[in-house]
Order: C-alpha cells, then structure tokens, then sequence
C-alpha cells in the first residue's frame, strides 16, 4: 500500500508515546515518513486582554511618556536598552539576548485600524484578518494554509492530522475554516476540527473523518489508526525532557509553550502552532517594574525564551510572532491602570528573522500626536507584518485570498525576514 502524510504518527511521535505495542502498520508508515524534509513552521501568540505596550517596549526617551504616567513608568535607569530610544521592560531580561544576537525584532505602533475598544470583538478582528467586518467566519491563518495549498496544487499536498494545531481549549478563530485544525490543552486530550460548545472528541472525529472518505487506505487501517490516537493520548508530557538550560514557568502559559515544542520536535508535521496568554487588562494598580504587567512579563518572556533554547537547531525553521488586540491609554488612570487604547507592539522571533532591530514608524506622544487625544497612534497594519512573515516563511503568494480588502503589498513590507 502507498501511505501518505495524512497518517499522522510520525517518527517523533514515537519518542513522545514509547514504542511499546506500535502496530507494524505504523512501523512501516512511520519508517516510510522518515526522510521526509522538515519545512518551516509559523507559531502565534494571542496575548489577550491588550497588552500594554509603552511599557512593554518603552520609549524611554519620550518625555512626554513620564508625563503621562507619573506613577507607572518604567525608569530610565530600569529599562533594557535596545537602541537608545527604546527599550524593554526588565521583566522582558530574557528577550535582551535574543534582541542582541539578531533573532527577536520589535515591530511598535502596530495593530488593527479597527478603533473597536471591545475586547471580545477586537480579538475577532484580528483573528479573522478583516478588521471591521464581522461576518468573517474563518481565520487569517487557515486563509494563509489554503492560500500554501493553492499554490502548491493538490498532487504534491502531503499533510498531516497535525498540520494547524492550537494548545487552547478549542480551535481560535485564527485557525477556523476549511483547513482542518487541532485543538489540545494537553496531550491526554484533544479535540478536532471545530470551534463553539460543540466541539467532538477525537475518536468521534477521526471515525467521521475516515467513514467519509472514499480511500479504502483509510478503512483498511482504522483500527490501529485509532490505536495512534489513544497512544498520543496516553502520552505523558510530564516525561518530557527539555534541551539542556530550557527552563519553561510552571504556569499555563509556560506548559503550553513546553508542549508545542514537544509536538515540533516530535515531527508530527505540525506547520502552524497557536496559544493563547491572557491576563493584560490591567484597568487597576498595573504597577511599574513590580506589579500585575511586570508578573505576566515575566512569564511571558521566560516561557518563549525557554522554548526557543528547546527548540535548538530546530529553531532555525521557526518564526513566532505575538500580538493583542489593542493596545492602552497613553496616560495612566486614576487607579494607577490604563484604558483600552489603539496601537500596540508586536515581537517576531526566528531563524530567518532580521532581528536587534525596532521596526516601524514611531508617531510620538506629544498632544496633537496622540490618536483620540488619548492613544498611540497607529503606523504600521498588523496585517503587514504578518503579510511579510507568510510570504518570507511560508512562500505565500496571494496575499488578498489571505486578507482580503486589506491591500497587503510587498512594497510596504519592513524587512523584517
């Protein structure tokens, strides 16, 4: 029999489930995959709350942001410089590395036009890369994996189960369509292709999956397949060992990360990887260098800069990129917080990456500057810069099948990879 990608259980897979009672049939496919090439693989951030992005990345010589902010700036002699101007806030320490040796680029002023100041349907926006209309039901990304696949042509698609993955505990909206996606909030359970209350449990979807399809291939080698599935269900992530020095939080986030480098190491032919870090809306008592932002920071950069150590010479195939729905207030509010706002920064990390640098156009924060009399303002669609990074990373060509409307175009790219 001729097998392809679409068999899930690679080589890796093994490392993660033990070898023990591996079916033959999958000794054969597993053996069969082995050479395959690894391509590159695109994961996503989703910092969601709205991230306060002047004192995540900081404009420390502004004077105008210690005006603003009288009690929760970021001092001058705390901030990590970067490039004189700006700099990271010191619960950002383990980004300073990767900012030096040209692996992490910032991009600042960046987001969604949308002046929504929802957070439910800012998120939305941003997920389904069209901002302003709400009648948008897939995401940017699975739009990005059709666009991969017209381009390739369907004779030479070789993909598998784990192709769009998501440690969430459904699928986002950024991977919703007609790609199918994985969602998992660990190894011992996960559910496929779906979003909403409703979504199936593995085995029910794997049994629609192969009782709708017309390859006896399937049918012949639905039992063992479904033995694959209870294997990685059974796998203990806890088993997991790291590369030597990756120390991943032990928080949600962190695990989540430590998880997706498992399952990218694991050759499962995950291609894009998406999670979700929550905890930025900081309306009260956000604090400076301590404080409600400087714990999720903290957290933030450790569990990233831990997964790239991980990952090693794999890192090299790998972007990441994060982003959050808004951005905030300039000024700080009388609760010692700040307010939803409008452009933000966004981090992007990898191999390919043109790093230790600070992209984009910074507009100031003097009155007449502000957006609204009240934000920073925006200077660079976020859509661009994840325009730039699919078309570098992931060859992506029609960029209107990927966001429509949005007039995505090489000429406005920052050079970012």
């Amino acid at each position: 029999m001729q097998l392809n990608r679409r068999f899930f259980l690679h080589k890796g897979a093994l490392a993660i489930a033990g070898t023990a009672a591996i079916p033959t049939f999958l000794v054969r496919s597993v053996m069969a995959e082995s050479a395959a090439p690894s391509g590159r693989r695109l994961v996503v951030i989703f910092q969601r709350g709205a991230v306060d992005g002047l004192n995540m990345v900081v404009p420390y010589r502004e004077a105008n942001y210690y005006a603003m902010r009288p009690t929760i700036a970021i001092p001058q002699n705390r901030v990590l410089d970067l490039d004189g101007f700006f700099g990271l806030h010191p619960s950002l320490t383990p980004f300073k590395p990767l900012y030096d040796q040209g692996h992490l680029a910032i991009v600042n002023a960046t987001g969604s036009p949308s002046m929504n100041r929802s957070h439910f349907e800012a998120q939305e926006y941003m997920e389904s890369g069209t901002p302003g209309i709400k009648s948008t039901q897939d995401g940017w990304l699975n739009r990005a994996l059709q666009a991969q696949d017209a381009r390739e042509g369907s004779c030479c698609q070789q993909h598998t189960t784990f192709r769009a993955l998501a440690l969430a505990p459904q699928v986002p909206l950024t991977l919703a369509g007609r790609i199918p996606a994985v969602a998992l909030t660990n190894l011992n359970s996960f559910s496929v292709a779906g979003r909403g209350p409703r979504l199936s449990p593995a085995a029910s979807a794997f049994q629609a999956m192969y009782a709708g399809s017309g390859d006896q291939i399937f049918h012949a080698a639905g039992d063992e397949t479904f033995a694959a599935v209870r294997m990685l269900r059974a796998a203990d992530p806890a088993q997991y060992k790291p590369a030597a020095g990756a120390l991943y939080p032990n928080t949600q986030f962190g695990n989540s990360m430590r998880q997706i480098a498992q399952l990218l190491k694991a050759n499962l032919g995950v291609e894009t990887a998406f999670t979700n870090i929550f905890g930025w809306d900081t309306h009260h008592a956000q604090g400076g260098v301590e404080g409600q932002l400087s714990d999720r920071l903290r957290d933030f950069s450790a569990s990233i800069s831990a997964f790239w150590r991980d990952m090693g010479d794999g890192a090299e195939n790998i972007t990441l990129v994060t982003m959050s729905e808004f951005g905030r207030t300039a000024r700080e509010n009388g609760t010692a917080g700040t307010d939803h706002g409008h452009a933000n920064a966004m981090f992007v990390l990898g191999g390919q990456v043109k790093g230790g640098k600070v992209y984009g156009h910074w507009p100031g924060l003097a009155e007449e500057q502000l957006n609204q009399n009240r934000d920073l303002a925006l200077t660079t669609d976020y859509r661009q810069v994840l325009g730039e990074i699919l078309t570098g990373e992931m060859g992506a060509q029609n960029l209107n099948l990927v966001f429509p409307g949005a007039n995505v175009s090489p000429s406005r790219f920052l050079g970012i990879v």
